[in-house]
């Protein structure tokens, strides 16, 4: 596992870009093809073949299908080895189908190329090179190993040896070829899908650096006139002063101070301090920094470090503040204060290997029957049993905050899991004057976001977490 680990890293990560549920869609058109191409063969057409071997590989797809259900939500993505390890036994079905059905003289043989062409499309180079390997030799076998298609009567079918070589160079050649140019345009666009976010990223922080600049424009322009008058009264009176050395020495103090004022707006620049604290911020720190906006609209939120409420413990990890973090985070608890009757519960953990955060609401709780659709955007419910426009004042239950936190989190290297509480949580009618303490240690009763990180993928190490302030950034002119 470990080589093929290895394997699977080359070329650029598109990990988690393969939706089961749509693996799941094409496999059942393959079924229905598959039975579709038999049952006409062998009943209208009267060719011999092997129905119940046949039918029992495609009813193996119809299994593995069920079974993919029962066992992952609709909206779960693939990672690197699920997804190749599924495409392998699509393989290997199709190929079992072909060999009791004429090899490549079969006209479906085409079909083939389908799992290269997805590989290459959307997972690494290693994986497509194994995917391509394999269909060449599953070609080179059928080519040579297979049933030959008889008619009823007994008469085998024969294909010319001349056009059963053509038909393996071809499909060989199309697998090498199609293969190649699926990779080279979607690795294309996957630059530039980089290229594009990674400009958006400097233009949003060329925006904040701007507006930094301004505001520190503006704060010299309007303490210029004050500080110069503080320094040229100060001077006039430690002039007059020098016979009264206990008041000259605090004079002489307040014109060092403004002197002092006026050197540091002149160093901040327009681009500000590189300010070490600002990268990093205690894990507690950095939640309360991304609810912020939210706390205040009627709802109480309630941040708990390990099961406890009031100030956070001092040691706890250091987390590096990235943007994607505080955006998804932000999100999830907009999404619990849209839904919440009363209460909100942020809670807090880490142990040696992660970092575990979930934000709990005493609402309604997530519909049942969307429970693995959560996180996909433009989610609606059919049929208008979703909640109100009421309960969820300025949205129109599309879905896209949650995908637009799930996607910046994932970014990150978390794992969210959304769940229905079991709790009882505070409730509208909770006594007033049992309230705040009953809510404190409550659970959630409605719906539930657990994110989890490895540890390693946001905290930093002790050493860099300290520091003060840095050196002056240069202004970035644009080339």
């Amino acid at each position: 596992m470990e080589y093929l680990d290895r394997l699977l890293g080359g070329g650029p990560a598109r990990t988690n870009w393969v939706r089961l549920r749509t693996l799941i869609y094409l496999r059942w058109l393959a079924v229905a093809g598959q039975a579709t191409a038999v049952l006409v063969a062998a009943w209208h057409l009267d060719i011999a073949l092997p129905l119940d071997r046949c039918l029992l590989l495609i009813g193996l797809s119809a299994a593995f299908n069920v079974g993919a259900s029962l066992v992952q939500p609709a909206n779960a993505r693939l990672n690197q080895r699920a997804a190749l390890l599924t495409l392998l036994y699509d393989l290997a079905q199709l190929t079992a189908l072909l060999y009791l059905t004429g090899g490549i003289s079969n006209p479906f043989a085409t079909l083939i190329l389908a799992q290269t062409i997805i590989s290459a499309t959307v997972l690494t180079l290693g994986a497509t090179l194994i995917l391509g390997a394999l269909s060449l030799a599953a070609v080179a076998f059928l080519s040579v190993f297979h049933l030959p298609l008889t008619l009823a009567d007994g008469q085998a079918l024969q294909v010319p040896p001349l056009l059963l070589v053509g038909s393996w160079a071809a499909l060989s050649l199309s697998i090498i070829f199609i293969g190649v140019y699926a990779r080279l345009v979607s690795t294309e666009t996957y630059s530039m899908s980089e290229a594009l976010t990674a400009t958006q990223l400097a233009l949003e922080r060329e925006q904040k650096l701007t507006a930094l600049g301004g505001m520190v424009a503006a704060a010299a322009h309007e303490l210029g006139t004050p500080l110069a008058t503080i320094m040229l009264v100060s001077t006039e009176l430690a002039d007059e002063l020098e016979d009264r050395p206990e008041l000259a020495e605090d004079v002489a103090l307040i014109r060092a101070q403004a002197v002092r004022c006026r050197d540091i707006l002149a160093a901040m620049g327009r681009s500000g301090k590189d300010d070490l604290h600002v990268r990093h911020a205690p894990f507690s720190a950095l939640v309360e920094e991304a609810a912020e906006p939210h706390v205040e609209r009627g709802k109480r939120v309630i941040l708990r470090v390990r099961g406890e409420p009031g100030p956070p413990p001092a040691a706890q990890p250091v987390l590096a503040r990235r943007s994607e973090v505080l955006h998804g985070v932000r999100n999830l608890v907009q999404n619990a204060v849209d839904f919440a009757r009363a209460t909100v519960w942020i809670d807090l953990d880490w142990s040696d290997e992660q970092l575990i955060l979930r934000v709990g609401d005493d609402g309604r709780g997530y519909p049942p029957d969307l429970l693995g659709r959560i996180g996909d955007p433009f989610l609606r419910r059919r049929g208008g049993r979703g909640p109100s426009d009421a309960e969820r004042p300025g949205y129109a239950g599309m879905g896209l905050g949650l995908f637009i936190a799930k996607t910046l989190l994932e970014r990150t290297g978390a794992r969210l899991t959304f769940t229905n509480g079991t709790g009882t949580g505070t409730g509208a009618d909770a006594p007033p004057d049992a309230g705040g303490a009953a809510a404190d240690r409550a659970r959630p009763s409605g719906a539930i976001v657990e994110v989890v990180w490895p540890r390693g993928a946001l905290e930093v190490a002790p050493d860099a977490a300290r520091g003060a302030l840095g050196n002056n950034l240069p202004v970035q002119m644009p080339s």
